[in-house]
């Protein structure tokens, strides 16, 4: 498994990372219920094939995806790159919102510690924009973690350039974690350069658009309460019929290099020069495997501008 710096001075990630929203089982923006031990089983079968980090979020499963790492971890937590987030908190009927002050971030911290079963995480990440707190009382509280050895690197996810530049400017952003796959490239125009113009590590997630360009995604098979159905207007028309025309597009030229349509998708996004590695979730050890595929081999320049062409 090939791995990258993340950023200046980072560590070096797997190319893969292994995403743990989906094993957090059913909440207000989960994938339904899921299967603890399969889970535990799938984490076990990456790190087995070289991906050697994980990214959950205390968000997941209200606090279930950390619970379940900690139950993976157990004897392996000093050979894996554990990585969560904070600021997205929910009330006792579970409804979540985003709340990035400063004595929050600091509860958020010691409950994710618990729950991980750890003294420290080794990149905690702002999960969303607070536009109601100032973005510096929330990077100013990271760093100060930062600084106690709650965690060893600080970053972000979903935030701008405008956002970034302030916080660069009190402390460094080690990585930014936004989305970027072959239908959401707006990462392409101000983002990416901008990361690695300043040596802030690229974690994208959602290589494959929350599993519509795997090539074997069926809206039939979701649970009901999946937020894909509840949420999101990725999987409504007219999106949702353009998504699986790229599909059928790709199949052939995934084809030609043995490869799933989702295997050529995530290859597509570590094709560029800024990201580091890229978040895929499973919940199954057969999704472990094939996402490890996705890595080892690239694709020709040829075939990277008839991508673009049908993107």
């Amino acid at each position: 498994m090939e791995t990258r710096q993340l950023g200046t001075g980072g560590p070096y990630l797997s190319v893969i990372g292994f995403g743990a929203w989906a094993i957090g089982g059913a909440w207000e923006y989960g994938w339904g219920k899921s299967d603890d031990n399969e889970s535990i089983a799938a984490i076990h079968r990456a790190l087995d094939l070289g991906i050697n980090w994980i990214d959950t979020a205390a968000v997941y499963g209200l606090g279930h995806s950390e619970e379940v790492v900690a139950r993976a971890l157990k004897g392996r937590r000093d050979r894996v790159f554990v990585a969560t987030k904070c600021v997205q908190v929910w009330d006792e009927a579970g409804k979540v919102r985003t709340h990035a002050g400063a004595a929050s971030i600091r509860r958020e911290m010691e409950a994710s510690l618990r729950r991980l079963q750890t003294d420290h995480v080794d990149l905690y990440q702002i999960h969303w924009p607070d536009p109601r707190t100032p973005v510096e009382e929330s990077w100013g509280e990271m760093l100060r973690l930062q600084q106690e050895g709650r965690t060893r690197f600080v970053g972000v996810s979903n935030f701008g350039v405008d956002l970034l530049e302030r916080c660069e400017a009190m402390g460094h952003v080690q990585s930014l974690q936004p989305i970027y796959n072959m239908l959401e490239r707006d990462a392409e125009r101000e983002i990416l350069p901008w990361c690695a113009a300043h040596g802030t590590g690229v974690v994208a997630y959602s290589p494959m658009q929350s599993g519509l360009l795997t090539g074997s995604f069926d809206r039939s098979k979701l649970a009901p309460d999946d937020w894909r159905i509840t949420h999101s207007e990725k999987f409504r028309e007219p999106k949702y019929s353009r998504g699986l025309k790229l599909v059928e597009d790709l199949r052939p030229l995934a084809a030609r290099y043995g490869r799933t349509v989702g295997q050529l998708a995530v290859n597509w996004v570590l094709r560029h020069p800024a990201v580091t590695s890229a978040i895929v979730g499973a919940r199954k050890a057969s999704q472990a495997e094939s996402n490890a595929g996705a890595a080892g081999w690239e694709i020709r320049a040829e075939d990277v501008e008839a991508i673009g062409r049908l993107i």
